[in-house]
């Protein structure tokens, strides 16, 4: 391949890259007024919460794309791909996300809390120092799983014009007739992009781990 076609794929690495991180920041921040509301005293809102959550998860990824490009872009007010796609991955993120942090924070013992409630530390105390760090490290493999499964997702994006690396490698494979080759290309860039959040996920976990057990 030459140096051009090797331009073209780093242009969509680009774009799959800011796609990814994108997303994934936006459903990480959604996320937070979405598990609150989750975990409400108040049963409507907690309702109201699992029924958004179940709905945003149960509609394919591609669907929500289309909806927001072609229902809202082309209906109601004009809409860039990207942002498109980074609406409606930033949507389905904030979702997986908010069970993500609930079945984190499920597994934090009753105990903490009520030993917390003892020493007078107050709710905000509570949840930034005792809290937290516990379910931060048991969200953490689930997170970055999801991290590396929300890249591959991003492939969708090429659907409505986003020139990220699927598309970039259809683009290539159209005009050199080398499918096999490009694809297998494209594979490869997706293998090295997750290969460094996983590793990075297991020494974060293990360095929590060792603190743990000190």
């Amino acid at each position: 391949m030459s140096a051009a076609d090797f331009f073209m794929f780093f242009r969509g690495l680009a774009w799959t890259v800011a796609l990814t991180i994108g997303s994934f920041a936006i459903g990480a921040v959604l996320a937070v007024p979405l598990l609150a509301a989750r975990r409400s005293r108040f049963l409507a809102a907690r309702l109201l919460a699992a029924a958004v959550i179940q709905i945003i998860r149960a509609i394919p990824p591609i669907l929500w794309l289309f909806i927001i490009f072609f229902g809202l872009g082309m209906s109601y007010f004009p809409i860039n791909p990207f942002v498109a796609a980074l609406s409606g991955l930033g949507l389905i993120a904030a979702a997986n996300m908010a069970e993500i942090y609930r079945g984190a924070l499920s597994s934090i013992h009753h105990g903490q809390w009520e030993a917390s409630t003892a020493l007078d530390l107050g709710r905000w105390y509570t949840m930034r120092d005792v809290v937290a760090p516990q379910a931060f490290r048991v969200a953490l493999p689930s997170a970055a799983s999801y991290l590396i499964g929300l890249m591959k997702e991003t492939a969708v994006a090429s659907t409505i014009g986003v020139t990220e690396l699927v598309y970039q490698g259809n683009q290539l494979s159209q005009l050199t007739f080398r499918g096999l080759e490009i694809f297998a290309v494209v594979g490869l860039f997706y293998i090295f992009l997750s290969l460094p959040v996983a590793w990075l996920s297991r020494l974060t976990d293990a360095h929590l781990r060792s603190k743990v057990a000190r």
